[in-house]
């Protein structure tokens, strides 16, 4: 994909949804991260099902610490993974509380050192939460990035690269695309 289709692409992109952003649910910078680490290999509709009553009941580090693993499972237990997932979620909301005061931080070291958080996650959380020029790279960018040739890589690593090189600035804040629009935009382009 030449400069001229890259510019092409992102400007229909836009077109079709001005301001992008994720389908989950979610209040605080806590909330998106633990949607989020919830939404590895499940829909954003289960997860903002699960989380729309736990939210409720505990939506910081602190609250949802004190619900326990059990507690937690409860809740997430119509998520893939739970087991897991409350693991690791318990996890990271007592190094957020021991070592962050209960809040989300900033920096990708950090958050990739959270329980559960890895590079794509922390991605989506500097973002989405804090207004970092990241793109998020999970299965379905990482097949259209390469059969587009907007990105082409062997890895994830390599096709995140890519895409920070060749998505514009000024769509790079907003370069986590809703998999609906991506494919929307590939079916119009193919036809």
């Amino acid at each position: 994909m030449n400069a001229k289709q890259r510019h092409t692409f992102f400007t229909r992109l836009q077109a079709q949804n001005p301001h992008p952003t994720t389908e989950l649910n979610y209040n605080s910078h806590f909330e998106l991260l633990i949607a989020v680490m919830l939404s590895a290999q499940a829909t954003d509709k289960s997860v903002n099902k699960a989380t729309l009553p736990l939210f409720k009941v505990a939506n910081t580090a602190h609250t949802i610490f004190a619900l326990g693993e059990d507690g937690l499972r409860e809740y997430i237990k119509t998520i893939g993974l739970f087991n897991v997932k409350a693991r690791n979620i318990i996890k990271t909301c007592q190094i957020l509380i021991q070592q962050h005061g209960g809040e989300v931080p900033s920096e990708r070291e950090s958050l990739e050192a959270l329980p559960g958080v890895g590079r794509k996650t922390a991605n989506v959380i500097l973002n989405i939460a804090f207004g970092e020029p990241t793109i998020a790279v999970d299965t379905h960018i990482f097949r259209v990035a390469n059969r587009t040739g907007l990105a082409p890589g062997k890895t994830v690593g390599k096709v995140e690269k890519q895409l920070l090189n060749r998505v514009p600035k000024k769509y790079q804040k907003q370069a986590q695309l809703p998999k609906r629009l991506l494919f929307s935009f590939f079916a119009d382009v193919s036809t």
